[in-house]
């Protein structure tokens, strides 16, 4: 038995790759939103009080690679309940490993999104490639980024209070290599990146796949869906987890927090 347990299988079952093939999510926010079911009026709850770890990557400075607060971030980390109590029977089944989540982003304000999809990242890019522009720009962006939106009728994932950002660590210790950044714009960060076959033999790569498949099959699970562009981005209940899902329509919409 290794030090991972009965978690070992997930560790070591590949993540289908027609799971999570890139561009699986498109066309997401044409999907109805049900406002008859009960969970469409869930409260955001503190993740905390579930007993779940994180901080707002965006609150910090110690975020790279921006290694500045974001403006308009919180430093609290908001869910709806409903989402945060299948977070805390993911921890369940991590307890025995000690393991634990981690969280990133939860709910997110508006001014966040606003300022990556309107400013950081296309200056990024284009300081990386002068020739983007128009379309083609916008495009390169809402490959990672959503535009910013908490309307009734395509929010935001982040903005719903479905959507979160997160990782496994030891309980109380260090994270658990990814193989990439949190918010790594780039192929790397794809969910299904390293399951490609390579001839070049690492440690570093076959650790980083084991834990990402372990990250999938918990949150998949669970009831999840995994963004197929993010290792990190998992929804349930929001436009994108129905689109990928394959539901006729969306539980949450857009939700504000309370100050």
């Amino acid at each position: 038995m290794t030090a991972f347990g009965d978690l070992q299988q997930l560790r070591d079952s590949p993540i289908p790759i027609e799971a999570v093939e890139l561009g699986a999510a498109r066309g997401y926010r044409s999907l109805p939103i049900d406002v008859s079911r009960e969970a469409h009026t869930e409260p955001l709850v503190d993740v905390r009080q579930f007993g779940l770890a994180g901080e707002n990557f965006y609150a910090s400075s110690r975020n790279p690679p921006y290694y500045h607060a974001i403006p308009g971030a919180i430093d609290r980390l908001l869910l709806r309940e409903g989402v945060a109590k299948r977070l805390q029977a993911i921890n369940a089944r991590l307890a025995p490993a000690d393991l634990e989540l981690w969280l990133f982003d939860a709910w997110r304000p508006q001014a966040v999104q606003i300022y990556f999809h309107d400013h950081w990242f296309p200056a990024d890019l284009k300081r990386r490639n002068p020739a983007l522009t128009g379309q083609d720009l916008l495009a390169e962006v809402e490959r990672y980024w959503a535009a910013p939106s908490t309307g009734d009728d395509a929010p935001s994932p982040h903005s719903t209070g479905g959507a979160v950002d997160l990782t496994i660590r030891w309980r109380g210790g260090g994270h658990l290599w990814m193989g990439s950044l949190f918010d790594d714009a780039s192929e790397i960060a794809h969910t299904a990146h390293l399951e490609s076959a390579s001839d070049v033999f690492s440690f570093s790569a076959d650790e980083a796949r084991a834990n990402r498949r372990l990250l999938y099959w918990l949150m998949t699970e669970a009831g999840f869906a995994a963004n197929p562009s993010e290792w990190w981005h998992f929804s349930y209940g929001d436009q994108m987890w129905a689109k990928l899902i394959g539901a006729p329509a969306a539980l949450y919409g857009g939700v504000q927090a309370s100050p």
